[in-house]
């Protein structure tokens, strides 16, 4: 396996690498925020609108797994310079969306060039850097990832506010060109490799991939297997990846190649990044919504307040970029993890009377967590792979984590709805006139509350218990999640530490001695 001896400006192209990572990363979230602003100006139903999250999430799902194929055939390079510039277009072309429709067909676009954008900035931060990097080029790209969904909803909530909601959008155009024109001018080409394309099993993965997706994020709206399109969605789902599976083992060219299914390391951290994805997107996506609704927050507070935990996680990765191969990266994985359950175990202690400074210190720890587990993971996952399948690796790596993430949101999101209904149902129960522990409360309420305004009580008290009812419904899905990052504790014990290099022969002492301290030989 050929490693790169020296790359002239790597500085610069990991710069660039990383800005269309994070590019990539912030749109799945920054247009969140956004929506109902979009609702009016594209005069779209309430349960319309969303197909401008579902339509990106389903074709950028549905074309990460042709990356690797892509880049095989058509070289790294060129296929980076086609999904920046084609991402960047779409982004535009978004941003001057007049209909539903053409917003949903330029999300679509947008999602299909930015598909390959992860997997191709992971495999570039490997070829770029001896081995003995990986780990740091590893934590500086995980940083990228990391942060992207936890700055998306405040950077878009500030652009919607400031400026227009086009602006979410708007904003890639920059970005883009730099990114573009610094690979074109400085990205060195790589050789395109000849592989049969298995139209197949693609159309078969595609098909199970993008049912599933369907089903998670209509599955809410649709009230689950209560809707016959749920139950059409999950079987047309599972029959298409069982006939992938059966293709794949009977194929003379398969889709994947079947080597990678035999890679201990990179298997174990597909289900690894399955739930990290689920923990970090799922947590993420419930946390603002908390803040919002039941602490008073606004959109922006609500990113400052969860700015920290991207801090964090950018501290910790770069710390290990500098230290971290000095360690196991099976023991910082189990730190990473340890942490983590013990920061979900903090958020299962939350109240809704508590001020800002627990979600700040939280969120550091959680980044900390976060840091520790996904750069040595990401490093991890390939460390055992043939340079020659890094890029289909690297696809499956992505996928992995967007469907973790689909399915971790989906299941929260449900969790919490059922929940609060539930404790809402049980909450109202004990609160009448005839329960003692009741009595001084609503004493206390009615002879707060005018003689006039007496017929409102109900209904502010009504307000109260749902509050109270979404709160433990939160802490429901927090435990939730913390049970998951502890029931994936078992996949790291499955991983083999990666072979480390062979030491050179030391230099003799009389040439040594002629060396200056301070210079590295």
């Amino acid at each position: 396996m050929s490693e790169p001896v020296e790359v002239k400006n790597r500085g610069i192209i990991t710069l660039c690498v990383m800005a269309a990572t994070v590019m990539q990363v912030l749109d799945t979230t920054i247009a969140n925020v956004a929506l109902p602003h979009m609702q009016g100006s594209l005069s779209a139903a309430q349960d319309t609108i969303t197909w401008v999250l579902t339509s990106y999430i389903v074709a950028a799902a549905v074309a990460t797994p042709l990356s690797g194929w892509l880049a095989d055939r058509f070289g790294r390079k060129r296929l980076f310079l086609i999904s920046v510039g084609g991402f960047t277009i779409a982004s535009m072309l978004c941003g001057s969306a007049m209909s539903l429709g053409e917003m949903v067909t330029f999300r679509v676009f947008q999602g299909i060039f930015g598909a390959a954008l992860i997997p191709l900035s992971q495999a570039v931060m490997l070829d770029i850097n001896p081995r003995e990097r990986h780990a740091q080029a590893m934590a500086i790209w995980g940083a990228g990832i990391m942060i992207g969904p936890i700055l998306g909803p405040a950077l878009g909530g500030y652009l919607t506010d400031t400026l227009s909601w086009r602006w979410v959008f708007f904003v890639n155009l920059p970005i883009g060109v730099l990114v573009f024109l610094g690979l074109l001018f400085l990205m060195a080409p790589n050789r395109p490799q000849v592989r049969n394309f298995d139209f197949l099993g693609f159309s078969l993965l595609a098909i199970a991939v993008a049912a599933l997706q369907f089903m998670l994020d209509r599955g809410e709206q649709k009230d689950w297997f209560g809707s016959v399109e749920i139950w059409a969605e999950l079987f047309i789902s599972i029959g298409a990846f069982w006939m992938f599976g059966v293709h794949l083992a009977t194929s003379k060219h398969a889709f994947i190649d079947r080597r990678l299914l035999l890679d201990r390391n990179l298997m174990s951290s597909l289900c690894l990044i399955f739930v990290v994805g689920a923990v970090v997107v799922g947590v993420a996506a419930l946390v603002p919504p908390m803040l919002q609704n039941l602490f008073g927050y606004s959109t922006v507070e609500s990113g400052l307040v969860l700015a920290p935990r991207g801090g964090g996680t950018l501290v910790m990765m770069l710390l290990l970029g500098r230290f971290g191969k000095h360690f196991d990266p099976r023991l910082l994985l189990l730190m990473g993890l340890a942490i983590t359950v013990g920061a979900m175990w903090w958020m299962t202690r939350f109240t809704i009377v508590m001020g800002w400074l627990p979600f700040v210190t939280n969120g550091i720890l959680q980044g900390f967590g976060l840091g520790l587990l996904f750069g040595p993971l990401t490093a991890l996952s390939l460390s055992t792979v043939d340079a020659q399948l890094r890029n289909q690796a690297a696809s499956l790596f992505s996928l992995m984590r967007n469907v973790g993430s689909s399915v971790g949101v989906s299941i929260l999101a449900t969790e919490l709805a059922q929940n609060t209904q539930i404790n809402h149902a049980q909450l109202v129960e004990h609160i009448n006139p005839f329960n003692p522990a009741m009595m001084p409360q609503l004493s206390g309420i009615a002879a707060a509350v005018a003689a006039p305004f007496a017929a409102f009580v109900p209904a502010l008290l009504n307000q109260e218990v749902t509050r109270q009812a979404a709160m433990i419904a939160y802490i429901n899905d927090f435990k939730l999640v913390m049970w998951m990052a502890l029931a994936s504790f078992p996949f790291i014990l499955i991983l083999r530490a990666p072979k480390r290099q062979p030491t050179a022969p030391a230099a003799p002492s009389a040439a040594a001695s002629q060396i200056p301290a301070d210079v590295p030989h």
